[in-house]
């Protein structure tokens, strides 16, 4: 009886902590930009990034997780010995936590997913060898680091192009402003909630096809730019017109502020529903093979532990978060609101995109991307490289480090345990 509640406390422990490097780390995909381009202040994105985090995690985060990230390790080696799976399951929550809490130190956005993915892959090595491992999916692992960057990248540029020629190039900024926001705010609403409807609502009972779906987030979408439409339209061109050059650009880039937050809104909820299944996960399977004691591919996640995953991100968020969200928002390259709207949007549309694809891709990695192609529209020079060259260093190097943290702390579990 002593040595399970050990086991249950280290994996509430670890579980919760891993959590939190999650929330200090990760969160700076979705709120970063804003922080960047000042369309919210730093206090009002820990606020507004802890409450859609906290929201996704709880209300759409996964009721039924993978036992084992993403089919990596296979989990029939540990049939007969189950209690090495969890001691390898704590190793891979505790290994990945650490590398996220470096990366978060030095201000690096990581993918978390790659760090856990990277943690179980150093314990099923340790335990089991070469053979436990499925190699075929790390080599979709490694294309991710390419594909999702440069979708991100292309998809982003284009948008703020798009913004580029159709209202700062034009002799009245705001009034082509007020044309173009109707019909971005649909796009935006439509891609959100395609992408929020079509596989987010299967985690609460609601499954939709396709066709279905369209059609919900075309009419969200069209109530949205109808309100946007009426929203704009208050603002006077003629008083606007006789107005400096400068002020002009000033009111623009504020009605892409709102814009801007909405999607930043989105892809915070959209992670908090996603991403809490890093920690969640090998909690779960934890709880489930103690109590149980047997394996199982998928587990159910109790609510509790759900709760559990939403606390330590939104924890995360309000005490280290700031670190790699100044990462994103300031030092790659100079954004501002509509600048922030481009990379979010590019973002959001790749990942859902990929998603529907079957592609493995990393959040982080396809905001970063989609940073770099705003950042590209004013030419190269814009682009800070030297931190790029961290950022891309620490992509490499998370699966190895992850996975040689969780290979030591396997060790020292094993022993003591």
């Amino acid at each position: 009886m002593d040595s399970l509640v050990v086991i249950y406390s280290l994996a509430v422990a670890f579980g919760f902590y891993m959590a939190w490097n999650i929330g200090a780390n990760d969160v700076a995909n979705a709120m970063g930009t804003s922080v960047g381009s000042r369309s919210l202040t730093l206090r009002q994105v820990i606020i507004v990034a802890a409450i859609f985090e906290f929201l996704g995690a709880v209300l759409v985060g996964s009721s039924v997780t993978q036992t084992i990230q993403r089919g990596i390790v296979d989990i029939n080696f540990f049939a007969d010995s189950p209690e090495i799976f969890v001691y390898g399951m704590l190793a891979a929550l505790l290994g990945a936590a650490l590398w996220l809490q470096m990366a978060t130190i030095v201000g690096w956005p990581v993918s978390t997913t790659h760090s856990i993915i990277g943690a179980v892959i150093g314990f099923g090595l340790i335990a089991g060898g070469p053979d436990v491992i499925q190699w075929n999916r790390i080599g979709q692992i490694v294309a991710s680091w390419f594909v999702s960057p440069i979708a991100g990248l292309l998809i982003s540029l284009v948008m703020f192009m798009f913004i580029q020629r159709t209202v700062f190039a034009s002799e009245s900024p705001v009034r082509q402003a007020k044309r173009v926001t109707p019909y971005l705010t649909f796009l935006v609403v439509v891609i959100l909630c395609l992408s929020f409807t079509y596989k987010g609502l299967n985690n609460l009972g609601l499954y939709l096809t396709f066709v279905q779906a369209m059609v919900i987030a075309a009419l969200l979408g069209l109530a949205a730019a109808l309100f946007a439409r009426n929203l704009v339209n208050k603002i006077p061109d003629d008083t606007l017109n006789r107005k400096g050059f400068g002020v002009k650009f000033t009111i623009v880039e504020k009605i892409f502020s709102y814009l801007q937050i909405l999607t930043a809104c989105y892809v915070a909820f959209a992670h908090g529903a996603n991403d809490v299944a890093n920690a969640i996960g090998p909690l779960a399977a934890i709880v489930t093979t103690v109590q149980t004691g047997i394996l199982q591919t998928q587990v159910a996640v109790p609510f509790w532990v759900l709760v559990l995953g939403g606390s330590g991100i939104v924890l995360g968020v309000a005490t280290m978060g700031y670190k790699v969200i100044e990462t994103i928002g300031t030092k790659i390259t100079l954004l501002t609101p509509s600048r922030g709207f481009a990379a979010t949007f590019g973002a959001a549309t790749t990942v859902l995109i990929c998603s529907k694809m079957g592609l493995p891709i990393s959040t982080t990695h396809t905001l970063v991307g989609s940073v770099i192609g705003v950042g590209l529209a004013g030419g190269i020079g814009s682009i800070n490289m030297n931190v790029l060259k961290g950022i891309f260093l620490s992509w490499f190097i998370t699966l190895p480090a992850a996975g040689l943290m969780s290979i030591v702390v396997f060790k020292v579990l094993t022993a003591i345990l």
